[in-house]
């Protein structure tokens, strides 16, 4: 089995676990191939030699159990209904009961509570759409897609939109040219926004603007991305309104896509008719905590988990003559996120690396996949245990820009941390 036929198609049929030997053991569409330099090393952030991967993708999707690869319709909305018979429960108890509490301080501490789980049970919804979005949700399509605009819609993302950007995202993870989401500036691009030449022009960010730069990317980045594709590749000749995810015609998307698009936003629009029907008729207190707070902290977590899944001061980036397939899905890190990552996130922190190289493996048999791909990866998976808000704050400090001379790039930073970014990278 070839690189690109292992890893150009999905599961297929129906498959029970009576049944795995039916089941087609294949990843994601790896369109962009390449031969690259093998033993190529280059100098992470923190002056430890990375060293790319050689191994290929027939090698992971040899060691996946092949029941690893069922999705099982039952299971998937068993999830769903979980989440929102939660988040509707939660619902209930606060707007009948938070109400009665006497003292004002205790009931702004029970909303913000509410708050709070709302917005985490909200992003598991999230999660569960972008499962259907990989078409991991179920072997039915139709099913997948109509229960992924239905939820998505719910939370105001363009579901068809985005599995599509998404989608082109997992093809060409870690490529610098052609992935689509958290794509670091290179050190020149770099200099060019900060209005400079030279390394030695600039002074060091101050922690109180790498703050407000945190702040800004964790409230309002993911509406940035989808109105203007902020953090996305740049399109000569392309307003940034021009490349957004509402506009069937952004040269983000296929000419196939241009109905698809329309649908999505058919779904915003819907959703956003409900919003308003359900401010006039209950109250701008009423929208803003059974919606809008919740609302902002799923974007907030969106953020935080995929900012942190593609940032690191270990994490490596290619040029076109250095990536292939297989290095661009190790171009991402497991992290742990303790009780909330595995129960309510449905593991999309402790798998990712899992769902880069076969996104359509459910989330309910990521565990095993991910320990299974672990003996080829080797030192080449990666993981942190580090608190999550401590690596966010870390990667917001050391991760501004990336260089390399042989193809390999890591990251950077004018802020005194690591590697002086004037040193050889490799």
């Amino acid at each position: 089995m070839s690189a690109t036929t292992a890893s150009s198609s999905t599961t297929s049929g129906f498959a029970s676990s009576s049944s795995s030997a039916t089941i087609e053991k294949k990843g994601n569409i790896a369109t962009l191939q390449n031969t690259v330099t093998s033993n190529i090393t280059a100098i992470d952030t923190y002056g430890n030699t990375f060293k790319a991967p050689d191994y290929t993708i027939k090698d992971i999707l040899s060691v996946i159990p092949a029941h690893c690869y069922e999705r099982r319709l039952l299971t998937s909305f068993y999830y769903v209904f979980r989440d929102i018979f939660c988040m509707v429960a939660l619902g209930f108890a606060a707007n009948n009961y938070i109400h009665l509490i006497p003292n004002v301080y205790a009931r702004f501490a029970a909303w913000a509570t509410y708050v709070w789980f709302q917005g985490l049970f909200g992003t598991g919804i999230w999660v569960l759409a972008h499962e259907c979005g990989h078409q991991a949700f179920s072997d039915y399509g139709w099913v997948n897609d109509l229960t992924g605009w239905v939820l998505h819609s719910y939370l105001l993302v363009p579901y068809f939109s985005w599995k599509f950007s998404h989608g082109k995202h997992h093809k060409a993870t870690g490529h610098i040219t052609r992935d689509m989401v958290f794509v670091p500036k290179t050190k020149e691009q770099f200099l060019e926004a900060r209005g400079v030449t030279d390394l030695d022009d600039i002074v060091g960010d101050s922690p109180i603007y790498t703050l407000a730069q945190l702040i800004f990317q964790q409230t309002v980045g993911w509406i940035g991305y989808l109105f203007s594709n902020v953090s996305g590749q740049k399109y000569a000749g392309y307003s940034k309104f021009a490349v957004s995810h509402f506009n069937p015609s952004s040269p983000i998307f296929d000419k196939k896509d241009y109905w698809f698009v329309i649908m999505s936003d058919i779904g915003i629009l819907i959703q956003a008719t409900v919003l308003y029907m359900w401010y006039k008729n209950y109250g701008t207190f009423n929208f803003v905590v059974n919606y809008f707070l919740p609302y902002v902290l799923v974007n907030h977590w969106l953020v935080f988990i995929t900012y942190l899944q593609h940032s690191d001061p270990r994490m490596p980036h290619y040029e076109a003559s250095q990536w292939n397939f297989a290095r661009g899905a190790a171009a991402t890190m497991d992290r742990q996120f303790g009780w909330v990552g595995p129960h309510i996130f449905h593991d999309i922190i402790e798998t990712h690396v899992l769902h880069h190289y076969v996104s359509r493996i459910p989330f309910y048999n990521a565990r095993e996949a991910s320990e299974a791909i672990k003996k080829v990866m080797g030192e080449h998976y990666q993981f942190s245990d580090e608190n999550m808000w401590v690596s966010l704050w870390k990667s917001g400090r050391w991760c501004q820009f990336v260089v390399g001379d042989n193809g390999v790039l890591m990251y950077r930073n004018t802020n005194g941390f690591g590697v002086d970014p004037r040193k050889k990278t490799h």
